[in-house]
């Protein structure tokens, strides 16, 4: 009787929410209550501090962690992923906000949201694997730089003449402007960082973001303090997300598709990172592919509702499965906390001080910049890694994400290739070397009188073509017998080098005779017309097939 073989659980497009209801009970309700509570009230602050960051109000960062972070867990392929406002994308959408204002934020989320669904509908889950780990630590690293840089003004309480918006200028108006330090607010900022530092370290069940938050909005309150708040500067609003719908153009879609591209690649990025850690943390294994649908209809609902972009917040999601979380419904009721505290709470925030905000930033960003791993790559890691590395952190601090990710990934191509480039050769032997054990060695073989015997290690293509041409060199043979057991693939260059390999020697009078040709270069061989040109009878599957061959044509050359 047939069987039909099922995909494994993990490739399944259907959301873990609705795998996991099967067996749910009440004792599991109950822990993913307490932990949606936990994890709703430290997504408070820093949903509010990320907004700030982004250059929205504080109400979008909630708006953000309601709506993404309820759709992620409804429709995602993690069963303990929490979904919100990240640091990643703060500068980000800075940049958008200030040069194409909401709607061009709205439009490229929106866009990034339809370019996520596709990923997952074309299985691109499992490709982001082969973005290098030295351009995504590279861009965390000055990710999280470009953030302390923008929280400067504010720790400091400095006033700016002028309103930059790239990282550089704002390093430069800091310099400008030091003269106009506000000591009360460097006060509370230093306040705020040793509240956010020490804390943990005694109770960490109690968030050390809110605890701060709490503290030095009373010290500023009671004590008059001349310190700007988030009520001086932005007008908060209690009210719940609302539908509101961008002017799309297809000027403006053109002219957003580099922003969505970004926001897009990020959200996949750091999403999956999360999904995989969690999976250690609580041994289940995501569905990929499910997850980049759940973050693309994500983006498009925050968008739709007044929010930023969003993907897995992985502090978040380990608070989640540390407090008892272990499936979606966890994150669901996080969104809903988060709705009631909008609704009742909200005004409260104009009184959260500016400073407390850098301060947490500057966690957030210590937090991601994995400074330990970067450390470890420049001791261990190859000089070219490094080169990559570098690339990517100085061209996201200097210039944005979209020209590291593919200035990062160009280099590491180029680099890929000339390693690629410098394992492949071809070399023949004449003396056997008594260590060597590998019967099928050229150098144990009996070699037929005017034949010569080359073996090509590794992929032939376009940046090593010019290692194999020497082949032709000298003509005191008859048969030039080619082993390619080690060459796992060929490409157009490596054909071509072939055929005018097999043409120089037909011009000399010498046949070619190849042994143990993998498919992939046979089939590439055979779509050029090299196997007819050279005959098939010339094709051997062995390297003591090829020169039982190769003795035979020489018999028959001599017989004439």
């Amino acid at each position: 009787m047939d069987t039909v073989q099922q995909k494994p659980t993990a490739d399944k497009l259907k959301p873990k929410l609705f795998s996991v209801l099967k067996t749910y009970s009440k004792e599991q309700f109950v822990k993913d209550l307490v932990a949606g509570v936990i994890v709703a009230i430290i997504a408070l602050p820093l949903s509010i501090a990320l907004a700030l960051a982004s250059g929205v109000n504080p109400e979008q960062g909630l708006y953000t962690a309601i709506v993404a972070g309820f759709l992620v867990s409804f429709l995602g392929g993690s069963r303990v992923q929490i979904a919100g406002p990240t640091a990643a994308f703060a500068t980000i959408v800075a940049g958008i906000v200030a040069t194409d204002g909401m709607d061009g934020l709205i439009l490229s989320t929106v866009m990034a949201g339809i370019l996520l669904i596709v990923m997952g509908l074309c299985r691109f889950g499992k490709l982001l694997k082969f973005i290098p780990n030295t351009i995504t630590a590279g861009f965390t690293f000055g990710i999280a730089a470009t953030i302390v840089i923008g929280q400067v003004k504010d720790f400091l309480g400095l006033t700016f003449q002028n309103a930059p918006i790239e990282t550089v200028d704002k390093i430069a108006e800091i310099f400008r402007c030091l003269g106009s330090l506000n000591v009360s607010a460097l006060l509370i900022g230093l306040l705020s960082l040793a509240v956010l530092i020490l804390w943990p370290k005694k109770l960490e069940k109690i968030p050390a973001s809110l605890i701060a938050v709490l503290l030095c909005s009373a010290v500023v309150k009671l004590t008059g303090m001349n310190v700007n708040t988030i009520g001086d500067l932005y007008t908060i609003s209690s009210a719940p997300p609302k539908f509101v719908l961008p002017h799309v153009t297809f000027a403006g879609i053109r002219a957003m598709l580099p922003n969505a591209f970004t926001i897009a690649i990020l959200a996949a990025i750091e999403s999956l990172l999360s999904c995989v850690v969690s999976d250690g943390m609580i041994g289940s294994k995501h569905r990929s592919d499910m997850e980049l649908i759940g973050q693309g209809v994500a983006n498009i609902g925050s968008a739709l509702f007044g929010g930023i972009p969003a993907t897995g917040a992985i502090a978040r999601t380990a608070a989640n499965v540390k407090n008892g979380g272990r499936t979606p419904v966890s994150g669901m009721v996080h969104s809903a906390v988060l709705l009631g505290i909008l609704v009742l709470l909200m005004p409260y925030a104009s009184m959260i001080p500016m400073p407390t905000i850098a301060a947490i930033l500057f966690i957030v960003a210590y937090n991601m910049c994995g400074w330990k791993n970067i450390r470890t790559m420049i001791k261990t890691a190859p000089k070219s890694d490094i080169a990559v590395l570098l690339t990517a952190i100085v061209l996201t601090v200097v210039f944005d994400l979209v020209v590291a990710i593919g200035a990062g990934l160009v280099l590491a191509s180029l680099l890929f290739i000339k390693r690629m480039a410098d394992v492949t050769e071809a070399h023949t032997w004449t003396d056997a070397d008594d260590e060597d054990t590998d019967p099928d060695n050229i150098q144990r073989k009996k070699i037929p009188a005017r034949t010569r015997v080359y073996e090509i290690n590794g992929p032939m293509f376009f940046a090593a073509s010019e290692k194999y041409r020497y082949m032709l060199d000298g003509h005191d043979f008859d048969v030039l017998v080619i082993r390619m057991r080690d060459v796992p693939a060929v490409d157009a260059a490596g054909v071509e080098t072939l055929s005018e390999i097999v043409k120089g020697c037909r011009k000399n009078s010498v046949q070619v005779v190849f042994s143990h040709v993998n498919e992939q270069p046979m089939h590439a061989m055979e779509k050029a017309g090299l196997k007819e040109a050279v005959g098939a009878e010339n094709f051997c599957p062995h390297i003591d097939v090829a020169l039982l061959r190769a003795e035979e044509i020489v018999k028959s050359i001599s017989a004439k």
